[in-house]
């Protein structure tokens, strides 16, 4: 699904490379503050995606991370476009989203998300924590996967006939709230949990009944020695 995503917008964003004839969705920005930079932001922004949201794909499939130089190799490769590329040209974008303030805090709250995780997990990989790795690559999988998810919940939407604007903003920041809460809790160890509840379980029944041994003595003590 992300792949194939991947390739319509792929298809949708050539036009931005077309330096002879602006597209649609530039010419109804226009005018910007600093037009030529937001425009270079654009363009960067659509290469580093295009190339680095496959090589993430794949980088997370098992058959990849068992060939750990290239994995390594490919690895390098996609952090370097994210963090340097990626998340630099997004930000300067998102001060002039569709949508104002709200999603303008939508877009650098993933864009965050995305150079906090990323960052991490490239200083955990070259101190081999691989537990620590693998989450935080989860985390920055999960952001860039936001690019496709918004726009199925903008068809979605657009189907049940929701107004645009709040369209818009609901597609932003549910698949930005909803991927971040699927990337932490993909990390959870689930065994672990349940365990930890059933000893926590198997303690409460214990104290409940040494408890209860001992209201139970307390309250038959008296009554015997009444009795005698």
């Amino acid at each position: 699904m992300i792949l194939a995503g991947w390739a319509l917008i792929t298809l949708a964003s050539l036009a931005y490379f077309d330096f002879s004839e602006l597209p649609p969705f530039v010419v109804e920005k226009l005018p910007v503050r600093f037009e030529t930079l937001w425009m270079w932001s654009l363009r960067v922004h659509v290469a580093a995606a295009i190339t680095s949201l496959p090589l993430c794909t794949i980088l997370m499939t098992r058959a990849l991370q068992r060939r750990r130089t290239l994995h390594r190799w490919l690895g390098r490769i996609a952090g370097t476009i994210v963090i340097f590329a990626l998340v630099p040209s997004g930000v300067v974008l998102a001060f002039d989203a569709k949508g104002g303030t709200i999603v303008t805090a939508g877009f650098l709250l993933s864009a965050a998300l995305v150079a906090w995780f990323g960052v991490r997990g490239v200083a955990a990989a070259r101190r081999r924590d691989l537990v620590t790795h693998a989450r935080a690559m989860r985390h920055v999988f999960a952001q860039m996967s936001v690019a496709v998810t918004s726009r199925a919940f903008l068809l979605v939407l657009d189907r049940l006939n929701v107004d645009p604007d709040r369209a818009y903003v609901i597609a932003l920041w549910a698949p930005v709230l909803l991927s971040a809460a699927v990337a932490e809790l993909s990390s959870v160890n689930i065994k672990s949990i349940l365990e930890h509840i059933r000893k926590v379980s198997r303690v409460f029944r214990e104290s409940s009944l040494l408890g209860f041994v001992v209201r139970a003595r307390a309250l038959v003590g008296p009554l015997v020695r009444h009795g005698r």
